[in-house]
């Protein structure tokens, strides 16, 4: 059974199942309150429009608020879709783990032995990358290669011949560095294996048997549903409509491109809370494997950017005070989206949004709705030590590269750090640089101001680290930037 419930401009809400006062667990769940909680919150941070979805053991609740689109003045409804964003990798992950439960590929598979055209600048690295370190960020490629490999079909092979002479971020094995390029690499794979896109595979392992009727891929899919319009703007006020839509190209869509509800979006983790079924008993994946990609495989050094402590396989990993739970973040040009997911409660809940203070409102909104529905706590904002230290910068002035950025860290005249993140080479002209300032948080983390609010809350997390094979590098962003000077 569905309701829906329309009430104005302000937002509108849908619930599957009966209206109901409590769940199995006796909880409460007032849409109307959220509602408005949810009307409210997303105004203070200026945010256009927004959807969002929570799932209590089993029922899905809908609600939407703002409009899609502010030179148009299209309401945000529970069906409209918006870009997702690096949500992709999590849907690429579950499909190759559908390929591995059907015996079509090995976790343990060198990527050449299942894609010989794949490789990289180092003939050794090469020869070991896998498929598990490609799902766990783990393989040591890189994130910022936006290739534009055409529109056809071919794009992704294309891409992959492309990404041959992309330098590593680090050695495979030696450290977790978040990159996009492996999850293309996996697109291609995906691919090869069932001999079609990669797109027609998400419809065919995922949308289909999961009755996802608002997830796509292409932006001609989208036009048959009510579409997010992207913003950009200055901080602190309503952003205005983006120059286009989406710039990404479609080879970095297995990584970038996701477009969905946000109903949708708790549905596909609703069969990872139930032990890989559909919602009608339909195994999608096994139990095992599905357990499986929650299982922790690596730490990871930045536990801010993305809120996560560690990284299973596709899905990030959180501890909230001993309560575990996974998800991931998504970014496409003026979109964002957030999933969380606390298995122990049963809870989903996903927010999609199409710019302004994203992110403020996806910490606002969370720290109360996932407190009050599964008793999570999450941390409050990142941010300089409180009182404040004192760490001499001077062990880590350099610069840092790797394919697409470099990261420049300098001590200014008055004994204060600095660091400059500059886009360059293939990914020049993405964004202008950033000059931050670098503000001690503990011995070799540092919260770095001047981002911007779709980067962080308020500090992006700054964090140096050596790596297993004794290679220094900055984290940003959970990318690792091995140092040069």
């Amino acid at each position: 059974m569905s309701n829906t419930v329309n009430y104005g401009a302000e937002g509108n809400w849908k619930v599957e199942g009966e209206w109901g006062s409590a769940d199995s667990a006796g909880r409460t769940f007032s849409v109307a309150r959220w509602q408005q909680r949810f009307d409210e919150l997303r105004a203070a941070h200026h945010v256009p429009g927004a959807s969002l979805a929570i799932l209590i053991d089993g029922q899905v609740y809908e609600l939407a608020s703002g409009v899609l689109h502010r030179g148009t003045g299209v309401e945000a409804t529970t069906d409209s879709v918006y870009l997702c964003g690096s949500v992709a990798k999590v849907y690429t992950a579950t499909m190759i783990m559908r390929l591995v439960d059907a015996g079509k590929l090995d976790l343990d598979a060198r990527v050449v032995d299942v894609l010989p055209e794949f490789a990289t600048p180092d003939p050794e690295a090469t020869q070991q990358i896998t498929i598990r370190q490609l799902l766990s960020h783990t393989g040591g490629v890189t994130n910022d290669f936006l290739y534009d490999a055409g529109r056809g079909d071919d794009c992704l092979a294309e891409y992959v011949r492309a990404a041959r002479e992309v330098e590593l971020d680090c050695k495979p094995g030696t450290a977790v560095s978040y990159g996009g390029l492996g999850y293309m690499v996996l697109g291609r794979i995906i691919e090869v294996v069932t001999g079609t896109t990669w797109d027609q595979a998400l419809q065919d392992l995922l949308a289909t048997p999961l009755g996802l009727g608002h997830t796509v891929t292409l932006p001609e899919q989208a036009l048959s549903h009510r579409v997010a319009m992207s913003h950009l703007g200055e901080p602190g006020q309503y952003p205005d409509p983006a120059p286009a839509w989406d710039l990404m190209p479609r080879a970095v869509a297995p990584a970038g491109r996701i477009i969905s509800s946000a109903g949708d979006m708790v549905r596909f983790a609703r069969m990872h809370l139930d032990g890989g079924r559909a919602a009608d008993g339909t195994a999608v994946l096994s139990a095992e494997t599905t357990a499986l990609m929650q299982q922790r495989v690596v730490d990871v050094p930045d536990k801010w950017s993305v809120s996560a402590d560690g990284w299973g396989l596709g899905w990030t990993l959180y501890d909230w005070d001993g309560i575990a739970g996974f998800g991931h973040d998504g970014a496409a040009v003026g979109q964002y989206a957030y999933l969380r997911v606390v298995p122990g409660a049963k809870v989903a809940v996903a927010l999609l949004t199409n710019g302004g203070g994203a992110r403020q409102l996806y910490a606002s909104l969370f720290r109360e709705l996932l407190a009050e529905i599964a008793g999570v706590r999450i941390p409050e904002a990142f941010g300089p030590a409180t009182p404040p230290i004192q760490v001499p910068i001077d062990p880590f002035v350099g610069v840092y590269k790797r394919a697409g950025v470099v990261i420049t860290v300098s001590k200014k005249a008055d004994g204060s750090a600095h660091m400059l993140y500059d886009f360059v080479d293939g990914m020049a002209g993405v964004s202008p640089a950033l000059s931050m300032e670098l503000t001690p948080v503990s011995e070799n983390v540092f919260a770095a101001s001047g981002a911007g609010p779709s980067f962080a809350e308020d500090y992006m997390p700054v964090v140096f680290a050596t790596l297993t094979d004794g290679t220094e590098a900055c984290y940003v962003g959970m990318r690792a930037t091995p140092k040069q000077s």
